[in-house]
């Protein structure tokens, strides 16, 4: 979406959305975030990616899941190197903002200038510079060991549980890509009865042993989706966080 004032270059935010990464849900979900931010002067990247249960044999979703998912995402952001003009976009400030599902796709996405040889996404050829995670699923393992509902979608995703597919885990989950080697933001809210508020907390703090400057916010009175709502105090904290364009 393009911003709504000023001549670019435009510092980018790319927006991933969540859902427990199922066909159900769609981009659509941060339309709203999205419009906020380009009001705001950002140019904002909201992006698409191939679901779990997206499309039979054939289909152009098909394929969503390990490493479907994950591809996407990582080509999504490395077309903003062809795909924009240098006098559109100014990637030397990109930020990645992802909600839930979208949370755990954003640091991931952060995080993939440390992958291996041969992972999805290894070798970006553009550079996440922040990362903003809202309400997001940030350690994989502890997902499914939890008995909450974000077992099925994990195991989705990835194809098995931890013992079965270990080396998935240890590539796909935020915890276990630390340190990131940039600034984070981790927001939730402290009623988030979806993914858990002990998430954010236990991440920021693996970060911050690990060496990474996280900034940490627990919103009291806020739900999984009030994240979400530009009219929320959650949200707020972002654009205060995010500061000002230019």
């Amino acid at each position: 979406m393009p911003p709504g004032r000023g001549p670019g270059p435009h510092p980018v935010v790319v927006v991933v959305h969540g859902g427990l990464w199922l066909d159900a849900f769609g981009r659509d979900l941060m339309d709203p975030v999205c419009a906020d931010l380009a009001e705001r002067g950002w140019l904002a990247w909201n992006l698409e990616y191939r679901r779990v249960g997206s499309g039979g044999r054939g289909s152009r979703w098909a394929g969503g899941g390990w490493p479907g998912t994950f591809a996407d995402v990582a080509a999504g952001i490395d077309h903003l190197a062809r795909g924009l003009a240098p006098d559109v976009a100014d990637l030397e400030r990109l930020t990645v903002l992802g909600h839930s599902a979208g949370g755990q796709l954003a640091m991931w996405a952060a995080a993939r200038p440390g992958l291996p040889d041969g992972a999805p996404g290894a070798h970006a050829e553009v550079v996440v510079r922040r990362v903003v995670s809202l309400a997001g699923v940030l350690d994989l393992t502890a997902a499914v060991e939890d008995p909450h509902r974000l077992v099925g979608g994990v195991v989705g995703l990835l194809g098995g549980r931890p013992d079965e597919v270990p080396d998935r885990y240890l590539l796909a989950s935020p915890v276990e890509r630390l340190p990131l080697g940039i600034p984070q933001l981790v927001v939730h809210g402290e009623h988030d009865g979806t993914v858990p508020p002990a998430h954010s907390r236990e991440f920021a703090r693996r970060a911050d042993e690990a060496g990474d400057r996280v900034d940490v916010a627990i919103v009291p009175l806020t739900g999984h989706m009030d994240v979400i709502d530009p009219r929320s105090a959650a949200w707020a904290t972002v654009a205060a966080w995010l500061g000002p364009p230019r």
